[in-house]
């Protein structure tokens, strides 16, 4: 491989994160999109959005009942004349005459005139008249037009995430559609011969593929649209014909695999002819990394080893997707270390944790195949490269899994 596609001998991880963040931060510029109110659930608003009504929109009853002035009924009981019945949904102009009572349904327009509303429970009626059983005060059982909301209120902030309360809330004022950030279409490319689908049998030496379903889950949990999931072996014919169908499909593309040192690293062989960068970068796990732009679409290259590809993600991509997603970014926590750590030099360890109410405790097992272990923890415990030693009742930095 020419010097030329080559990373530095060995490049920091904030050096590589923000490298792969340059490329990336352009998608913020079409990042944005608008969705019908059946699928805006679980987005995350764009720009503020502001009420165009009152809420309610008219006054109307909050009980089934009787609409009647309040004077009317100030000594009980009485017995008022009905003039009709106004149903929820009615679009006429209903008027109340003087001493008179109509008959409301939940949600539905005052009569002009009436100012209270009489619960069905407090009268008797023989349909050609009614008998108020109890006293009302002007405004009992009435929503007032805009109590609710007030045209040009502000109905939900840029950034919030859209839960169903949000969606009944702006459903309400008769919005057809919300603007939201666009999720990054993504795709995922695992490779290798000895990774087998799920549900298959098993042969000697091969071993099912984890990591594809697991990057297509961190993407989703992190605001992105997996638009392809695929598999190649370690054929460079099939593996540039995964890579072109899903450059041409995403805006960004990730893979799995292949890009060590050994003699079927086929994304390193392919990637290295088209101008891709391989090299180390100083983690572990995670240590041997590859950035490609192909076709114009940024190609990120992820070691194979399970812990690896996760740890990966979550360190270098995680950061700019969520940012591009409009969604929190995840910040680190200080915590008391419970046992002591050795580190080797020269390299930043990610190592799995549990939190306790005492401080983060590290798993038994790091390596990088040990999937399990990572489904245990719930943070990264963060040592600084330069820290080989580092004893219990140590303040570390973490980052939440």
């Amino acid at each position: 491989m020419s010097s030329r596609h080559a990373l530095a001998p060995v490049r920091s991880v904030d050096d590589h994160r923000q490298r792969i963040e340059d490329l990336l931060r352009p998608l913020a510029a079409r990042a944005t999109e608008a969705v019908p109110m059946d699928r805006a659930l679980g987005r995350r608003l764009s720009a503020d959005v502001y009420s165009p009504l009152d809420l309610p929109v008219f006054r109307n009853s909050s009980m089934d009942g009787y609409a009647v002035r309040a004077e009317s009924v100030a000594i009980v009981p009485v017995t008022l004349p009905l003039s009709g019945v106004v149903a929820a949904g009615n679009t006429g102009a209903a008027t109340l005459p003087a001493g008179g009572a109509m008959k409301v349904m939940t949600g539905a327009p005052i009569p002009a005139g009436a100012d209270c509303v009489v619960p069905v429970e407090h009268t008797q009626s023989d349909g050609a008249t009614v008998t108020i059983e109890r006293s009302r005060a002007a405004g009992d059982f009435v929503r007032e037009a805009g109590t609710d909301v007030r045209t040009g209120q502000l109905l939900a902030a840029a950034g919030t995430l859209l839960k169903p309360r949000h969606i009944a809330a702006l459903a309400a004022v008769g919005l057809p559609e919300l603007p939201v950030y666009r999720r990054v279409r993504a795709a995922v490319i695992t490779t290798g011969d000895e990774l087998v689908q799920a549900g298959l049998r098993l042969l000697p030496g091969q071993i099912y593929n984890s990591n594809g379903l697991a990057l297509a889950a961190a993407l989703t949990e992190n605001g992105a649209e997996v638009v392809s999931l695929a598999h190649s072996t370690d054929d460079h014919r099939e593996f540039r014909r995964r890579l072109h169908e899903a450059v041409t499909a995403a805006d960004v593309v990730f893979t799995s695999g292949g890009v060590s040192m050994g003699d079927f690293e086929v994304v390193k062989e392919v990637l290295s002819g088209l101008g891709g960068e391989f090299g180390h970068v100083a983690m572990q796990p995670g240590g041997p990394q590859g950035i490609t732009v192909v076709e114009g679409t940024p190609v990120l290259n992820f070691p194979g080893n399970p812990v690896s590809t996760m740890v990966s993600f979550d360190m270098l991509a995680r950061p700019i997707l969520r940012e591009l997603s409009g969604l929190p970014a995840i910040t680190s926590t200080e915590l008391p270390l419970l046992a002591a750590l050795h580190s080797p030099a020269g390299k930043r360890q990610l190592l799995r944790g549990k939190l306790t109410p005492e401080g983060v405790e590290p798993l038994a097992g790091q390596g990088s195949h040990l999937i399990a272990t990572m489904a245990q923890a719930d943070v990264l415990i963060d040592i600084p490269a330069a820290d080989t030693e580092v004893p219990a009742g140590t303040v570390v930095r973490t980052w939440s899994l």
